[in-house]
């Protein structure tokens, strides 16, 4: 499927994001998924680990993030920064589409800013509905893509529907196997 970066674009995307999230803080988008304690969250194209922090307080110890990404740079940057922050509720995963997690066991999957960078998104939204429990929500966060172009994507294979747009961020709702 997909391929990483290069590591040196990876380290540059990594320090705009520092940059980004010391002006625009990423607690603000979070706090429209309303994460609750003892969620399991999976932050789909994690990247360098902009929400896993955040999130991994949001679930407390009883919950769980799941960092998932292609390179793997940002698969060490997440064990780091779990490391030094000492959040043993996270994990972080190295993969380009399966999660290997079990079926119907993630309460909020977070979409963002990767969905316009997938090579087979179908793919990806198949697993997705395949982990999220049948009333979990995908929290999108669509750069780079226009509204009604994120909504048709998102929806078009019929297995999620929108259910909130918030100030930044798209809430989907899983939807039955389609016919």
């Amino acid at each position: 499927m997909d391929k990483p970066m290069p590591s040196w674009a990876f380290q540059g995307m990594a320090f705009m994001f520092k940059v980004r999230d010391f002006f625009f803080p990423r607690e603000d988008i979070l706090a429209e998924v309303e994460i609750k304690p003892g969620f399991r969250v999976l932050d789909f194209g994690c990247g360098p680990g902009a929400y896993v922090a955040d999130a991994a307080v949001r679930v407390g110890e009883s919950g769980r993030v799941y960092a998932l990404d292609i390179h793997p740079l940002a698969v060490e940057t997440v064990r780091r920064l779990a490391e030094k922050k000492r959040l043993a509720n996270v994990k972080a995963i190295q993969s380009d589409c399966q999660t290997g997690l079990p079926d119907d066991s993630i309460d909020v999957v977070l979409l963002y800013d990767i969905f316009h960078m997938l090579s087979q998104p179908q793919a990806v939204l198949a697993e997705l509905h395949r982990v999220l429990k049948s009333d979990g929500v995908l929290s999108l966060v669509p750069e780079h893509m226009k509204e009604d172009e994120a909504i048709a994507r998102m929806t078009s294979n019929r297995l999620f529907k929108l259910s909130r747009k918030g100030g930044k961020t798209y809430s989907f709702t899983p939807r039955g196997h389609p016919d």
